[in-house]
């Protein structure tokens, strides 16, 4: 059997209409059979929300992480030595910031990085005082 004798163009999918268009584009109902996008990318505080979590992570992993991999290669006074150096790796946020594209991320990974840093220090201290206060 022909494409003359189906009636149908050739090189159209089967069930289709003759000239329709069957490319890449859906048709206005489809939205409703696609399943949601689950990291719902468009919503406005979607990047502001995993960019300050991802400063928070940032801080509290990779000193630890730097530390932790440090150590089992170096002794415990080398790596007290290096361990100034984590600090290269703020880099990675300073470069997000200075993107075009990364902008908006950058900046609230800063201030997840900033606010995080501030209360475990304010934490640390206030502990640390009371600890010692309590001992005189």
């Amino acid at each position: 059997m022909n494409s003359e004798e189906t009636g149908a163009e050739v090189g159209t999918e089967p069930g289709t209409e003759p000239g329709t268009d069957t490319g890449s584009a859906a048709p206005a109902d489809a939205g409703a059979a696609r399943p949601p996008d689950w990291w719902h990318r468009d919503h406005p505080t979607f990047t502001a929300l995993t960019g300050f979590f991802t400063g928070l992570a940032f801080i509290l992993l990779v000193p630890a992480l730097y530390a932790g991999v440090l150590s089992l290669f170096v002794s415990t006074e080398t790596v007290e030595d290096l361990f100034p150096f984590v600090l290269v790796t703020l880099v990675v946020p300073l470069g997000l910031v200075i993107s075009t594209h990364t902008r908006r991320f950058g900046a609230y990974m800063w201030l997840g990085l900033v606010s995080t840093g501030i209360v475990v220090g304010g934490v640390g201290s206030l502990v640390l005082w009371a600890l010692f206060s309590s001992q005189a």
